[in-house]
């Protein structure tokens, strides 16, 4: 029942929301993340303890001010996600406003492949149809097959519908194809700032340590290809900005786990910059840092996947493939 409630509940947003005006798209988000907010449920609480982390001369009314504004930024991401579909080419270019695209332009034109590598900051989807329709380039992601099936179908004909290649994430299969798309010279999409499972890369990350996947990296070192952060945020006007960071290189070392390392370190300090800049913007509403997870278990409370709740799972996580590692999270409601 309820993941027939869940499946329903997108399909009413795909549906609905997509018939809003604009105006009335946004004013519903708010209204929304203001009622969660206030309702203070486990996902605001943990997004405030994250955010703890990120600012951490933030007192109690500092850090309230910053949650609300997550969750306003996190419903402004769901409303325009469900309106992407409707959303014409000219807006879809309009939309979003990258610094430094050349590090991405160039890498394509050098023909080796590019990786981008995102936190889930800001609307990694829009993010996305802005790459497959301002530089016409089509690109691969990994998606974890969801309960309900239904539901997963649902995001990946969505996603499919911006232009973008959506894999099931099955491990080496997938990490294979992702190489292979690579060494043809073709783009890669992964957001990868969570990997909870004892396989993950150990980083500091705002001073503590957490886990990372290592898919980015080992891609990186495996094909060629060039590796680049990407971080997103909003600001008061309908565009979103973002930055294409520099290249993350790989070191000269003989040994592959500490060149795995190394750059997913670099990928983790990356991310902190952006997210130091624009904390609002990130959409962390589940446990992160290690020293948050039970005592009795290395992994995550025993749960669904899931990116960015209230959803069940949401295969915009599973970014994570072939070198035996997986994104394990979980699901805290608002």
């Amino acid at each position: 029942m309820k993941e027939r409630l869940t499946d329903g509940m997108y399909g009413l947003g795909w549906s609905a929301v997509k018939a809003l005006p604009e105006p009335a798209a946004r004013a519903l988000g708010r209204t929304i993340a203001d009622t969660a907010w206030r309702q203070r449920g486990k996902g605001v609480r943990r997004l405030e303890s994250n955010l703890a982390r990120v600012v951490p001369d933030a007192g109690p009314e500092r850090l309230r001010e910053l949650s609300r504004a997550g969750m306003r930024s996190y419903l402004r991401y769901w409303m325009e996600s469900f309106r992407l579909p409707a959303w014409s080419k000219d807006r879809i270019r309009g939309g979003f406003d990258p610094e430094d695209v050349h590090h991405l332009t160039d890498g394509l034109a050098a023909g080796n492949g590019v990786i981008l590598a995102l936190p889930h900051m800001a609307n990694w989807d829009l993010a996305g149809a802005w790459v497959t329709t301002a530089l016409e380039t089509p690109f691969t992601t990994v998606a974890e097959v969801l309960k309900p099936e239904s539901l997963y179908h649902r995001f990946v004909a969505y996603r499919e519908g911006l232009g973008m290649e959506v894999l099931p994430h099955t491990g080496a299969a997938a990490f294979g194809t992702l190489a292979r798309r690579l060494r043809a010279g073709g783009l890669v999409c992964l957001v990868a700032e969570r990997d909870l499972s004892a396989r993950g890369v150990e980083v500091d990350f705002f001073g503590e340590k957490t886990r990372m996947p290592a898919g980015p990296a080992a891609l990186a070192q495996q094909t060629g290809a060039l590796l680049l952060p990407v971080t997103l945020w909003y600001d008061d006007s309908p565009v979103m900005r973002g930055r294409v960071h520099p290249p993350v290189p790989v070191p000269p070392s003989d040994e592959r786990a500490v060149r795995t390392g190394v750059m997913t370190q670099a990928l983790a300090d990356a991310y902190a910059s952006g997210i130091a800049a624009h904390p609002e913007d990130w959409h962390m509403l589940q446990r992160l840092w290690l020293a948050d997870l039970p005592a009795r278990d290395p992994r995550p409370d025993a749960g669904p996947a899931s990116g960015r709740p209230p959803a069940p799972r949401d295969p915009k996580t599973a970014t994570e493939t072939g070198t035996a590692t997986e994104t394990e999270t979980e699901t805290e409601t608002t």
